[in-house]
């Protein structure tokens, strides 16, 4: 039976948990001879509260800064690849509907994203990026913990430290 997975994307937010599933999925990628693709998604408020609760947009400057810097990381997390083929992009909007889209987009054949492992009222207040998307994912979705990174030698996927 040939491979069906040829694209693996990897959303990530720059945590531990996103660490150790761009790790993962760089071994599944080298293993399987797939593409691997990056993704953030910035999720930026359209306007923000002030003490008189009146709603006033972020200004566009700012809003460009945090681009910036996210676009950065993007660059400092591909610098040390050694998977053949890496895109990335960045995306604004909410980061499960935007992972899904790109997915849909790209013809993504597997998700592989890390989990916070959140529970009880963390979870309930923040909501699960990870369990929404794979609900409304185009493909199958790999979770990956943040204590799954090995531990011991350096991997030769991007770079950890930031």
């Amino acid at each position: 039976m040939a491979n069906s997975i040829k694209r693996i994307l990897v959303p990530v937010d720059f945590s531990a948990a996103s660490r150790a599933a761009l790790w993962r999925a760089g071994e599944l990628a080298a293993a399987l001879g797939a593409s691997l693709e990056l993704l953030h998604v910035l999720e930026l408020p359209g306007a923000h509260a002030l003490a008189s609760q009146a709603y006033v947009p972020l200004p566009a400057e700012y809003r460009q800064d945090v681009k910036r810097h996210a676009e950065k990381h993007l660059e400092e997390w591909l610098s040390t690849s050694s998977v053949p083929t890496i895109r990335h992009e960045l995306r604004e909007g909410k980061p499960f509907v935007e992972i899904a889209s790109y997915a849909r987009q790209h013809g993504i054949d597997l998700i592989v994203m890390g989990t916070h492992g959140r529970g009880g009222m963390s979870r309930l207040l923040l909501g699960s990026v990870t369990e929404n998307l794979i609900r409304t994912a185009p493909c199958p979705v790999m979770t990956v913990r943040e204590d799954d990174e090995p531990t011991g030698s350096a991997p030769s996927h991007p770079s950890y430290k930031e």
